[in-house]
């Protein structure tokens, strides 16, 4: 199609092609009241001095408190908040109700469970069509490991590895478990025979089933990871995906949090949890985490890069 043709829905959908994360983008209206709205306009400029930037339509209703705005925030969602998104991408009134978050050092809305944020001084805004380009100087950020949140063609996705994971997983009868980390320990139900926590999978997304057993499990707040393990249980006849989890402060109501290198004589409940528990104790020691890809007796571990499995 030339330029001279151009449809816009179709020079949209064109655009749409390009995979991107989402993100939200807050700020604080001259009250000081939060708003917020769902981007995926948003990209990497400079390390030295440290830059980004976002697109924000003119038709926006946003448009003259973000322009204004001295400060600014991006939130890249992570791959649990679909729902997020959503309401931010919606005329919804009180959207902040929706979400957990807490004024940065700027003031700006950070959420909560983010796969990262960045608080930004405004730089610039540059005039670019019917949009403008926030440029933003980063004055602070913080990177939580999760996984991003992904967006292409009109829909959501997860990442790669993990989408074919569920995918070959799903074919059969599948069970979902986690190691739970806190501070190096990890989540350990029983006694005497010890196991992961974990549930069989339904309909519906397996990490927010997951997510939704191990809160009611624990009573703590709990935020899913990177895939770690998918293996096909041949005593069982199920298939296996594991998880990495952070949970949150507190006692928890089941289970309990135990240093996975303390556990040598510890008795499992099967030697495929055991070899988890054992494996998560190496890796973490030297920060150098893989997915393991197989069976109970013999597969293959896939290294996971450094900034993706950072918790």
């Amino acid at each position: 199609m030339t330029i001279q043709t151009v449809d816009p829905r179709a020079l949209r959908d064109a655009f749409g092609a390009f995979p991107t994360g989402v993100t939200v983008v807050t700020a604080c209206d001259g009250d000081g009241n939060p708003i917020g709205f769902t981007a995926n306009s948003f990209t990497s400029v400079s390390l030295n001095p440290p830059l980004l930037l976002v697109c924000l339509a003119k038709t926006s209703r946003n448009f003259a408190t973000m322009t204004g705005a001295q400060h600014f925030a991006i939130n890249v969602l992570s791959e649990t908040q679909k729902d997020v998104s959503n309401t931010f991408a919606r005329p919804v009134e009180d959207r902040f109700a929706a979400v957990e978050w807490a004024r940065g050092s700027a003031g700006c809305p950070i959420f909560s469970s983010v796969a990262a944020w960045f608080e930004c001084a405004m730089e610039e805004v540059i005039e670019a069509g019917d949009h403008v380009i926030l440029m933003g100087r980063i004055e602070a950020f913080d990177n939580s490991g999760r996984n991003g949140l992904g967006y292409a063609r009109g829909g959501y996705f997860t990442p790669t590895l993990a989408s074919k994971a569920v995918s070959a997983a799903s074919e059969g009868n599948m069970e979902l478990a986690a190691v739970v980390e806190r501070r190096g320990e990890v989540l350990l139900l029983g006694e005497d025979v010890l196991s992961l926590p974990s549930v069989d999978a339904h309909d519906g997304s397996p990490t927010e089933a997951l997510q939704k057993y191990l809160e009611a499990l624990t009573g703590l707040k709990v935020s899913i990871g990177f895939l770690y393990s998918v293996y096909e249980g041949k005593s069982d006849g199920k298939q296996h995906i594991v998880y990495h989890a952070v949970a949150g402060e507190g006692e928890p109501a089941g289970g309990r949090f135990l240093k996975p290198d303390a556990l040598v004589a510890a008795k499992f409940k099967t030697s495929s949890t055991a070899d988890i528990v054992n494996r998560f104790a190496m890796e973490s020691s030297i920060g150098n985490f893989g997915v393991y890809f197989g069976d109970e007796t013999g597969g293959t571990v896939h290294p996971i890069p450094a900034k993706d499995a950072k918790a």
